[in-house]
């Protein structure tokens, strides 16, 4: 009954400070839906986890009240838990956008992370948390955890496709994970029968193979049953496990309208459901029990709302002369902090071996392929480390997947390998709840166009992941992309999605070109704690070179490769491009430097080296393969102009692809792609004999 109270007592407050104007952005209220969140969170602990939509106050503090809540309490008679103020206060200032909330007022209402007390971090994208959800449990199965994962979402969420993906490979999984649908019958104001023919929603539940049941969710043991069925279900005979908890919000969305005087409920149909209120129909079942008598009822209505006013108190003040309340002085974040927490620091790299090609003559090598090195280091970071595991379609068979790249894999590690169905976006997803709860999850992408299909969970989620909610961890996961716009497979197979990737600040970005670099490139971005793209292209893969015998060395993530010295100009390029480069020198006699860029990603690029090279040179030409529209050149060219206009003496010349992505014709094919005699004219144009 307290938590009921005190989450009431807090959403009424945060309503009444949104309307004063202190809450900057939404506040999408719950109220009404306590008691289902209140009787969910009574059956976990602080290590189970959970996460929530953009309507998540009332699972936030149910989760934070029963984290500071000591065994064996009894609010009837026991003074109020000890941090609990703290959690309402943190939670109140992140929704209010403060410095002092728990992340640093980034998250606000939609965004709440609180590691400590199992929070893991909601998602305002709707379906976007499921997946993640997933991830938590295949951590806690992988490392041997006896813990419940729970994601929290509405019946417009149940229709989302990544919600169904991550409910399917949870159950190809067994993953100890309870997706707990609050049906509150509206998607805004599209009721159910408008989003579904088949509104019995626990069907669901059976179409996927997974256990289901139905519960009031205006009724807290009713909820608290069904967890705990959930809960023994899940321990004895494996998860998941699918609730649907009918309930209703009182309000609208968002903001403190209700639905009726926007036109989409009947009156008569909300009072209905407020006579159902779980703050008047728990209390009267108490007094019924002979638990809670009207004073006991009162004591604990006072004390809730000296929890809330107290957090409120603690935030906000009413200047001297004003009649309207405003925030205290020294609350707001610093403004020079806003882009704090995007990514690490590389920090974790620090004591790793590096080595470069050809910087250690006597050093033992061998002639390896590049698809070899590919496998290779895949396979002996799993030996080394037992949180990596790798996630993605046909990984188990065919020798080593469609291209080869995880050969041995399956055979040594069948336990860390999860070959899912054709679901990017949520096995994407999956990863990333995975890596945030003690995994290292190497998802396979088979070509690259398919990250679009992830484009959810790889930018809303992956890449925003660690500063929206406040810096200060790490999103350790490594998503392989295969980029083949050669092979004829025709334009849904052929791009490379560098450009797309580099516009999300998150991600780090490699694209090796020759198999010592690749298994390099690959150690760090394991050890790494942000998030890494890996282009394989495969126009490599036949290719060989030397590679070191000492398996674990890295190659420095931002470092660039002078791939051929040069003091005519500057080519800047990657990949399967940078072979293309040194022909197309040869060719024209041009004394190029190609610089190998490597690292990709504008905000790790390796700007010392290129500017070094463009002030001995004063000409730059920028030679990519892919499409120009998706082509990193333009972002490049404007940067090197800021940082080197006082040395250049020509044009920033560029080459890529033609406007169209490849197709299936070999002639167009070729014709939409950059190469080396394109590089040739363009070097004969920037340096003329």
């Amino acid at each position: 009954m307290e938590q009921l109270l005190v989450i009431r007592r807090f959403e009424e407050a945060i309503l009444d400070l949104h309307g004063k104007g202190l809450v900057h952005g939404p506040a999408h209220a719950s109220i009404g839906q306590e008691a289902g969140a209140v009787g969910a969170m009574s059956v976990l602990s602080s290590a189970d986890k959970i996460n929530g939509t953009h309507r998540a106050h009332h699972q936030i503090l149910a989760k934070l009240l029963n984290h500071a809540t000591p065994p064996g309490h009894d609010p009837r008679h026991d003074p109020p838990a000890e941090g609990a103020a703290a959690l309402v206060r943190g939670a109140m200032a992140e929704i209010m956008g403060l410095s002092s909330g728990f992340c640093g007022g980034r998250g606000g209402s939609m965004h709440m992370r609180h590691a400590a007390s199992g929070i893991v971090g909601s998602s305002a994208i709707i379906g976007g948390n499921v997946p993640h959800a997933a991830g938590y449990a295949l951590a806690d199965k992988v490392l041997g955890r006896d813990h419940l994962s729970v994601a929290f979402f509405g019946d417009g969420t149940l229709m989302a496709g990544q919600t169904l993906e991550a409910i399917n490979l949870a159950a190809l999984y067994a993953l100890p994970v309870v997706f707990f649908l609050e049906n509150n019958l509206y998607a805004v104001s599209t009721h159910v029968s408008e989003q579904t023919r088949e509104t019995r929603l626990t069907t669901r539940g059976a179409m996927l193979g997974v256990p289901a049941i139905e519960c009031d969710g205006m009724d807290l043991l009713a909820v608290r049953r069904a967890m705990q069925w959930a809960a023994t279900t899940i321990r004895e005979r494996g998860g998941p496990v699918l609730i649907e908890a009918t309930l209703y919000r009182f309000l609208h969305q968002s903001g403190p309208l209700l639905g009726s005087q926007l036109g989409y409920r009947s009156k008569e149909e909300e009072e209905a459901w407020r006579a159902r209120d779980p703050l008047l129909t728990l209390p009267a079942r108490l007094r019924a029990l002979g638990v809670l008598d009207d004073a006991g009822l009162a004591a604990l209505e006072a004390r809730a709302r000296r929890l809330v006013e107290e957090a409120v108190d603690a935030l906000t003040e009413t200047p001297p002369g004003a009649n309207a309340p405003a925030l205290r002085p020294g609350l707001l974040p610093d403004p020079a902090e806003v882009d704090r927490g995007i990514r690490g620091d590389l920090a974790e790299l620090a004591g790793e071996r590096f080595r470069e090609a050809g910087t250690l003559p006597a050093e033992p090598v061998r002639e390896t392929r590049y698809i070899d090195a590919v496998a290779a280091a895949l396979l002996r970071n799993m030996e080394r480390d037992p949180r990596v595991v790798v996630i993605g379609e046909d990984i188990h068979r065919l020798r080593g997947g469609v291209s080869g790249s995880t050969k041995g894999v399956m055979e040594r590690f069948p336990n860390r390998v999860f070959a899912t169905p054709i679901c990017e976006n949520g096995f994407t997803g999956m990863a990333l709840g995975a890596a945030l709860c003690g995994l290292r999850p190497v998802v396979d992408i088979m070509f690259g166009d398919f990250t679009i299909v992830a484009a959810d969970q790889m930018f809303n989620g992956i890449g925003k992941f660690a500063h929206m909610f406040g810096g200060g961890f790490g999103v350790p996961l490594v998503v392989r992309a295969r980029v083949s716009p050669g092979t004829g497979y025709g334009s849904q197979h052929s791009m490379d999605p560098s450009a797309l990737f580099a516009m999300h600040p998150g991600w780090r970005i490699v694209s090796p070109s020759t198999p010592h670099d690749y298994v390099g490139l690959m150690n760090s971005a394991i050890r790494c704690e942000d998030p890494v793209l890996v282009i394989e292209h495969a126009e490599l893969f036949a290719e060989t070179g030397p590679v070191p015998l000492d398996p674990d060395y890295c190659v420095p993530l931002g470092r660039a490769r002078v791939a051929r010295p040069g003091s005519a100009c500057t080519v800047l390029t990657y990949a399967a491009m940078v072979r293309a480069s040194e022909e197309a020198a040869r060719e024209t006699g041009v004394d190029a430097e190609v610089i190998d860029l490597r690292t990709l990603d504008p905000f790790g690029l390796d700007w010392e080296t290129v500017e070094a090279s463009v002030r001995r040179t004063s000409r730059v030409l920028i030679a990519e393969q892919t499409a120009r529209g998706t082509s990193l050149g333009a972002r490049l060219a404007a940067e090197i102009g800021e940082r080197c206009f006082d040395w250049l003496d020509a044009e920033i010349l560029r080459v890529s692809g033609g406007e169209a992505a490849p197709t299936v014709s070999r002639p167009l094919n070729r014709a939409a792609l950059g190469d080396a005699a394109k590089v040739a004219a363009a070097l004969r144009r920037l340096v003329p004999g």
